[in-house]
């Protein structure tokens, strides 16, 4: 007991020193020159106008796609014709439609969006509106791609702009345009929007007032989400640990750490009891301890990534070394904290560091050469405007990454929810994953400024520069087995940038699993998921690469959750079957501190 007392003394003073020494000047502590500290206060002024949004971004990738396309005749006499085609398909599907309703669209929707899916936009004039807008948004979708000259980030954000634009003004969201808004309106006699604006009210006062929204109140923590029974048994200024109670009588003789993301709080892993994976591997006999992150506040600003690898994963890794001494760990990460468990697996097999059994990471990216839609938001320019939010406060408040993946999926996350809840009045039914959503956190000012400059702007984690406790490490070190999960509808890190790693640790056997899903619902889908399907492929050390497209093509698809057949692959890198260890280690090495989910899941 006297040991743990001291370790986690220890852990509560720490500083946090950096392996990169940073002056206090960098980050706005110490005066600076008069003319710099104008240039930052009109930054931070832009910064709030535009919502963190760069105008310099902007106008740059706007002039370097109008310039080029000015410059291309023979591409603006392609989108001439293109408009041409699809105006005349319009008015012929206008003339077949008077005569037969059920005829052949001039054109479909994406097969994610679900805005015109209701039978009411298939009546005159609806479908008109409708199909008119869907053949206008693919023709901005031709107009902003494949213009000679214009770089791919200036395209990207080009068309992500283009469409968040048309997005705004869809038919779907204007009340005079909306089939379902002025049914529901003349049959409720105008009741709906009555609601909706008490609705509106209500959303407004609590966004205001710093509330969570409505509906999360039904989620209670530690009773009906993230109540797997567990204890915390170590805590120091940047973490909770949490180990879970075990459901059977014996265990897997190695232990499970599991390394959430810091963006938001980690019961994504432990939601309700039926799609709890803690849960879940709980039941399939794996002791299981999780990483909880503190929220931050102002006094952290300066905590950087190497800290969180430091004080987080591997403060972490020494812990459950000592509650299950002589066992080796499997260990998990999912996103952002996958990416950080690999730079911790190739740090540790640098430095002779053999206590990892095998990695496994969800939805995490190494190399960001090509990182998705996030990519309109990764630039120097908008890193500029980016530090300047988080320059006064010193973090990045929850409400930037709320709007910047809410742009995103803007369809599904912003604007069918407003006209539910605000034109037709419906209440707000949340699922734990959308209360768990809502539930977001703060980032340190200078860990997201080193996460975007040095592992997503400088690629230097796979371009072999990134560095820990001053000497570089290597994911081709990496030799332990290691399983990347990827999801087929990931705007966050899509799965092809995931699949990237098969190239960057080829000494390791490398198991790949794709599952249809997105980010966050691909991986906390439950066991049982109906609707799930998945592909799974192990690459052996030493064989020949495959392309993606080549591994989509070679590797069937099998019905069901990933799950299972990834708890197959883990206990297949696992030992015998054992008792399990003692809450806290022998002797209460680490005496419990609370029950799960702990104090750090609670801070707002």
């Amino acid at each position: 007991m006297a040991k743990a007392k001291m370790k986690q003394s220890g852990s509560q003073k720490d500083t946090a020193a950096s392996d990169h020494e940073m002056r206090a000047e960098d980050f706005g502590i110490l005066p600076e020159q008069l003319t710099r500290r104008f240039d930052r206060a009109a930054r931070a002024r832009v910064a709030s106008l535009t919502g963190g949004m760069s105008p310099v971004a902007v106008a740059g990738a706007m002039l370097d796609w109008s310039m080029h396309l000015a410059m291309s005749p023979g591409r603006q006499l392609e989108l001439l014709r293109s408009g041409v085609r699809k105006a005349t398909r319009l008015s012929q599907y206008a003339t077949r439609v008077l005569t037969d309703p059920d005829c052949e669209p001039a054109t479909e929707p994406q097969a994610h969006d679900r805005r015109f899916n209701d039978p009411s936009w298939k009546k005159m004039p609806f479908n008109l509106l409708s199909q008119g807008f869907l053949l206008t948004r693919e023709w901005w979708q031709e107009a902003t791609h494949d213009v000679e000259g214009v770089t791919a980030q200036h395209e990207a954000l080009v068309s992500f702009l283009a469409h968040e634009i048309l997005d705004a003004v869809s038919p779907y969201n204007l009340p005079l345009t909306n089939p379902q808004v002025l049914g529901t309106t003349a049959s409720e006699k105008g009741a709906n929007l009555a609601r909706g604006v008490r609705n509106l009210v209500e959303d407004t006062r609590r966004n205001l007032s710093g509330e969570l929204p409505v509906g999360t109140e039904d989620f209670v923590l530690g009773e009906n989400i993230a109540c797997t029974p567990g204890k915390v048994i170590f805590q120091n200024r940047l973490i909770e640990l949490i180990q879970y109670a075990p459901a059977t009588d014996k265990v897997v003789a190695e232990p499970l750490l599991v390394v959430p993301p810091w963006i938001m709080k980690y019961y994504i892993l432990d939601l309700s009891p039926k799609n709890s994976m803690v849960k879940y591997l709980v039941e399939q006999g794996h002791t299981v301890f999780m990483i909880s992150w503190k929220n931050p506040d102002g006094d952290d600003s300066n905590l950087g990534l190497n800290d969180y690898l430091r004080i987080g994963v591997m403060e972490a890794l020494d812990v459950v070394s000592e509650v299950v001494p002589g066992r080796k760990i499997n260990s998990v990460g999912y996103c952002a904290g996958g990416t950080l468990l690999t730079m911790a697996a190739a740090t540790m097999e640098r430095d002779g560091d053999e206590r990892l059994r095998s990695v496994t990471t969800f939805t995490a990216q190494t190399d960001c050469t090509e990182p998705g839609e996030i990519q309109v938001f990764l630039n120097d320019a908008q890193l500029t405007i980016i530090k300047e939010m988080m320059r006064k406060e010193g973090y990045l408040d929850a409400k930037y990454f709320a709007k910047a993946f809410g742009a995103l999926n803007s369809n599904d996350l912003v604007w069918m929810p407003q006209v539910e809840r605000y034109l037709l009045g419906k209440d707000k039914h949340l699922i734990d994953l959308m209360a768990w959503n809502a539930d977001a956190t703060r980032v340190p000012f200078r860990l997201h400024y080193e996460w975007l400059k040095n592992i997503f702007l400088d690629n230097q984690l796979a371009e072999d520069h990134y560095q820990v406790g001053g000497k570089n490490i290597y994911l081709s070190d990496i030799r332990v087995p290691t399983c990347f999960v990827a999801t087929e509808t990931d705007h966050v890190a899509p799965w092809r940038s995931v699949y990237k790693f098969h190239r960057l640790a080829p000494n390791s056997d490398l198991t790949f699993i794709l599952t249809n899903g997105g980010h966050n619902a691909g991986i906390a889908c439950g066991a049982n998921h109906p609707r799930r399907r998945h592909r799974m492929h192990t690459r052996a050390s030493g064989d020949a690469y495959v392309s993606p497209g080549a591994w989509l093509a070679q590797v069937p698809a099998k019905q069901g959750s990933w799950w299972p057949s990834w708890n197959t692959w883990l206990k297949k890198k696992s030992g015998r079957r054992v008792l399990p260890p003692e809450m806290g280690g022998k002797d209460q090495l680490y005496r419990p501190i609370g029950d799960a989910p702990g104090s750090y899941v609670r801070m707002l």
